[in-house]
């Protein structure tokens, strides 16, 4: 068993508090996480939200897409747990780089404004690069990271093409390959790691996470990052 992997909480910790939300977060990082992953889109007024899905309708009380809702909208509604909804800048404020941050960018028009931030927090409060990932399924998006400031550590998301994802991740120096620990077999993860760190997400249960643990990936993606 692998004792050195890292611990990161699934949108704070899902498991135990609404996720994305300040309270997830602040839960996380008193269950000793080694990282926190988050999701942000971008709303009508430009801020950098911390929310998974791209309409309000699963998580608030609110009902339409998330982009098309100012920040002052939306911190008027409530998610499940009666809890407002972040902005990017208020949860590196909360971190205040204790741990590893996994920004995956899910809605559009996200790349350039996450890069800002995080450049920001480089270097004026104190963080360090190698403190981040930024993460996404859209390629794009990681393209433009890219572009726009190659000391950004990325990740490649894949469900299902592997391949794909090794081959594209080639192309912008990612760091870590992001798997659904389905498609993982102990062979699978000592082939990726002769280039990258290899994330497994989102393992919940006992026995999947012995066995991915086993495998020597370098993270697990958790709801539940203290069974780890």
């Amino acid at each position: 068993m692998n004792s050195s992997v890292l611990k990161i909480g699934h949108r704070g910790v899902k498991g135990h508090v609404a996720e994305n939300t300040l309270p997830s977060i602040q839960r996380a990082l008193k269950l000793g996480v080694d990282g926190v992953e988050i999701d942000v889109h971008r709303c009508a007024s430009g801020e950098l939200v911390v929310f998974h899905d791209f309409t309000l309708d699963r998580m608030t009380n609110g009902t339409g897409e998330i982009s098309k809702f100012t920040y002052r909208e939306l911190k008027k509604l409530k998610t499940k747990g009666n809890f407002e909804i972040p902005t990017l800048a208020q949860v590196l404020t909360l971190i205040d780089n204790k741990c590893l941050l996994n920004v995956e960018l899910k809605g559009h028009d996200t790349a350039k404004e996450a890069a800002r931030i995080i450049k920001f927090y480089v270097d004026k409060k104190g963080w360090e690069y190698k403190n981040f990932i930024i993460s996404s399924f859209h390629e794009e998006l990681l393209e433009s990271v890219y572009e726009i400031n190659k000391d950004i550590p990325l990740g490649v998301l894949t469900e299902n093409n592997l391949d794909r994802a090794v081959s594209f991740a080639k192309t912008i120096n990612a760091v870590s390959i992001h798997v659904n620990y389905t498609m993982l077999t102990e062979e699978i993860v000592e082939e990726l790691k002769q280039n990258y760190k290899v994330f497994a997400f989102t393992v919940n249960n006992l026995n999947p996470l012995a066995r991915i643990q086993s495998y020597g990936v370098d993270a697990i993606i958790s709801d539940y990052p203290d069974r780890i």
